[in-house]
């Protein structure tokens, strides 16, 4: 008698045990369940990707100071200067072709230009 009790306890113990295995899948296998899942994941390689974008760029930032720090050396910008800069220079935007037509008017060439000086034409 006492084995046939033993062996009862096991097999409910086992189907008590292989209901809530079960019971436990079919929940994780709802849709909300798999949504929520996929959800949690779409998030965590997503703030993987961030880290390591954000890495990615610390990291260019750091190697481009490196190099503008080695070419401002190798082009002698970080040398002080001991002399003053020249003056700034003025120069007409437009030059007068007309003066020397003024000065001597045998000399007028015929110029063709190839662009209109009508203001209304860009309207």
């Amino acid at each position: 008698m006492f084995r046939r009790t033993f062996w009862f306890g096991t097999g409910v113990a086992a189907g008590v045990w292989a209901t809530t295995k079960v019971n436990r899948k079919l929940k994780q296998l709802t849709p909300e369940s798999l949504a929520a899942t996929a959800a949690n994941k779409a998030l965590d390689a997503g703030t993987r990707l961030r880290d390591r974008a954000v890495g990615f760029a610390l990291d260019v930032r750091e190697n481009m100071a490196q190099r503008e720090a080695e070419l401002d050396d190798a082009l002698g910008l970080n040398a002080p200067v001991d002399r003053e800069l020249p003056a700034l220079r003025h120069h007409a935007a437009i030059e007068n072709r007309n003066t020397e037509h003024r000065k001597n008017p045998k000399s007028v060439v015929d110029v063709q230009t190839t662009h209109s000086y009508n203001r209304n034409e860009d309207h």
